[in-house]
């Protein structure tokens, strides 16, 4: 098939533009034409047509688009059928778009969102390339170090206060200063990554262990702490911190990194070999085109019939057929 990949931004590295990057990735290896869209080019579109070799948008017509954000479903919909990936239920631009023809949520919480507002929905979890992001070094026995991918200076404060009391070593990533796409590798090099949503995701496919915490403006101080065993229940959410919203501080934290256990690296690692395989997940998204196209051509079709009923029912139609039947021009 002929496919574009939207995504609003590709000039920063976070989680929609990683997302984006391994979802055409996949769609490409399978044989597929593909194209992609963004209205603010960078860093990650240059990597997706040098890497990838996939160009810009160049077609006025394809058979399926899978667009992130509103803003592109609204300046694509007429150039095939749409289907919008809802990354969150707080920004603008994730709110679903009346043209789109069909609608993917991230996650349960999401799903609800968009039921609210009477948008119906399939749950497909942000697929992850697991061969990039694998367990490349076993994780320590002890824990040693741990990356934080907390977005607020108040949150890393707090991580990093909790780390001097174990005397654990402390590394921030910051995606608004530091550019660094081979994040795997930096993921790699810890024990245990503190953070939310696609960060958590890159660290369980890394198979490193995972407290779910951020205090964000827009957020608050959220948490659902050390995932494993409760992993389950906080994706429905995300990993947000929403599924069970507590509020750390430094002391919190220390007891959440108490419960570092490397064994749990192994049971992260298979959840996101059975959840968040972008292999999967893009087999999903083609299931679900299949029952968007012939669902579209049914509506189609009925559109089809009704015109035709209506022009059957026309005078003018009535009075030229009534010529040629009397002069047997059929």
């Amino acid at each position: 098939m002929k496919i574009l990949i939207s995504n609003n931004h590709l000039d920063t590295i976070g989680g929609s533009e990683t997302f984006t990057f391994a979802l055409i990735a996949e769609i490409k290896r399978r044989g597929h034409e593909v194209e992609y869209f963004t209205f603010r080019r960078g860093i990650v579109s240059e990597l997706i047509e040098k890497e990838l070799n996939v160009k810009y948008m160049a077609s006025n017509r394809y058979d399926l688009i899978l667009a992130n954000h509103n803003s592109t479903v609204a300046a694509l919909w007429e150039f095939g059928l749409i289907i919008q990936t809802c990354h969150g239920i707080f920004p603008y631009i994730e709110q679903p778009s009346i043209y789109a023809d069909g609608y993917v949520a991230i996650s349960e919480e999401v799903q609800k969102h968009l039921a609210l507002k009477e948008i119906p929905s399939i749950i497909i979890h942000n697929g992850i390339d697991l061969v990039r992001f694998s367990p490349k070094k076993e994780v320590n026995k002890n824990l040693k170090r741990i990356a934080s991918f907390c977005q607020s200076d108040v949150a890393n404060e707090k991580v990093e206060a909790a780390c001097k009391i174990l005397d654990i070593e402390y590394i921030r990533v910051d995606k608004f200063k530091d550019t660094i796409w081979s994040i795997e590798d930096l993921i790699n090099d810890v024990d245990l990554v503190v953070g939310l949503g696609r960060s958590a995701y890159d660290a369980i496919a890394c198979g490193r262990p995972v407290v779910v915490f951020d205090e964000r403006s827009y957020l608050s101080n959220m948490a659902d702490g050390y995932l494993t065993p409760i992993i389950g229940s906080s994706i429905k959410f995300n990993c947000s911190g929403r599924c069970y919203q507590d509020a750390y501080d430094v002391q919190d934290l220390v007891q959440e990194f108490l419960k570092y256990n490397p064994k749990d690296s192994f049971e992260l690692r298979k959840f996101a070999e059975t959840n968040l395989d972008i292999v999967k997940n893009v087999d999903e998204y083609m299931k679900f085109y299949t029952v968007l196209a012939t669902k579209k051509v049914k509506q189609n079709l009925k559109r089809e019939i009704r015109n035709w009923d209506s022009l059957l029912n026309t005078r003018l139609f009535k009075k030229v057929y009534s010529r040629v039947s009397k002069n047997n021009i059929f």
